[in-house]
């Protein structure tokens, strides 16, 4: 599907390949896999994955682990049917398996994924029901969702993670950052980049991008009283497997909507490029490709105080705050007396996220998998 892990897992299989390695993609039917035939909605995407397996007889299956695209049911009564549609591939694969966590959570962070879902039927009384039901079935499934990440660290099992704080939500995982880069190999001049945007020239621009859900947190935005000098520019797109019919209602003039939809990679590129930093925030992430993205193009970030962000502000690539309008606005001035700093720390950072460098790191694990499964290496996070 459109979106950050497919954009993460068409890059990642593009760096590979370069490395030499044959790689073999199966995705859905919309995809540019070399096969097709899962989905969230598909209750038999193990039977057609082990049907792959026996067919290609790969050295590695290397799975994009990101819960909601396989088909997570949270059971309302018993939490031990908790499940995707690949839980049973796991449990039969014989070939080793390894797996990138995309999502784990805090119980906090967990219990802030509910929003309200409009109820086209029964109205604002189907609406409650519906968050009642979310509460009711996120509160009983929190450990069951949690063993189900972490059970695909095992033996044969190995795991890769963005972070050190997700490492430490899930033992035994291995730190490999989200491989970002600009898109083309030549620098875009910032005025040029606005005006292919229509954005202003001379203000500061804070850029905000991504699906637009609930837990992106935009909504706070409308609330700040955006420092002189500088303007927030809003780009969001549709996932199309989302239930959420969620609005940004943009009532400012310092906040400027751009309504282009989902961007290609030359496209987003041109957009980080007419920007001065990202702004994040969220509610919730367990991990962030915009924030990885603006990083590759030189952005330092303003976000929530979340666990995530939290761990990257500490090393000096952006500003984490409290979220609260009045925290944010402040930390867009922050930002801004010390931008030359943040920059030259990003410009530092931005290295170690060159996909041939996420490549050659995804190559020594597989290595490892292959050749010694067992090997002591394999057990220290000798990937930072």
């Amino acid at each position: 599907m459109q979106g950050g892990v497919g954009r993460y897992c068409k890059n990642l299989v593009n760096s590979l390949r370069k490395e030499h390695l044959e790689v073999l993609v199966v995705c859905n039917e919309d995809g540019e896999g070399d096969f097709s035939g899962i989905s969230p909605y598909n209750s038999s995407n193990s039977e057609v994955l082990l049907s792959l397996v026996n067919e290609v007889q790969p050295d590695i299956v290397h799975v994009q682990y990101e819960q909601g695209l396989y088909g997570l049911h949270l059971d309302p009564i018993n939490p031990n049917r908790t499940r995707t549609n690949i839980e049973l591939f796991y449990d039969y694969c014989s070939v080793p398996i390894v797996s990138t966590l995309h999502s784990a959570y805090t119980f906090g962070q967990w219990m802030r994924l509910i929003v309200p879902l409009e109820n086209r039927t029964l109205g604002s009384f189907g609406t409650l029901l519906g968050m009642v039901y979310d509460y009711w079935t996120h509160l009983l499934n929190y450990q069951s969702f949690t063993s189900m990440v972490k059970q695909k660290i095992a033996q044969k099992r190995h795991g890769i993670v963005f972070s050190k704080y997700l490492a430490n939500l899930i033992p035994g995982s291995h730190v490999i950052y989200h491989g970002a880069e600009p898109s083309t190999s030549i620098s875009v001049n910032k005025k040029e980049a606005r005006q292919k945007f229509s954005l202003p020239e001379e203000s500061k621009i804070a850029l905000a991008l991504g699906f637009v859900t609930a837990t992106k947190g935009w909504s706070l935005l409308n609330k700040m009283k955006v420092p002189k000098g500088w303007n927030i520019v809003i780009n969001g797109s549709k996932n199309h497997y989302s239930m959420e019919r969620y609005r940004v209602k943009h009532n400012t003039s310092d906040i400027l909507g751009l309504n282009e939809g989902f961007l290609n990679d030359e496209q987003l590129s041109l957009l980080f490029y007419a920007a001065d930093a990202v702004i994040l925030p969220y509610k919730v992430t367990s991990g962030s490709g915009a924030m990885f993205d603006g990083l590759a193009h030189g952005l330092p970030f303003i976000s929530s105080d979340i666990p995530f962000f939290r761990e990257f502000s500490h090393i000096g690539l952006g500003v984490s705050v409290r979220r609260d309008p009045i925290q944010f606005s402040r930390a867009l001035l922050t930002l801004e007396q010390r931008l030359d700093r943040y920059k030259n720390t990003v410009e530092s950072f931005s290295k170690k996220l060159l996909w041939e460098e996420i490549a050659k790191k995804h190559f020594i694990l597989y290595n490892l998998v292959v050749n010694d499964p067992n090997s002591p290496l394999l057990k220290e996070n000798m990937f930072n």
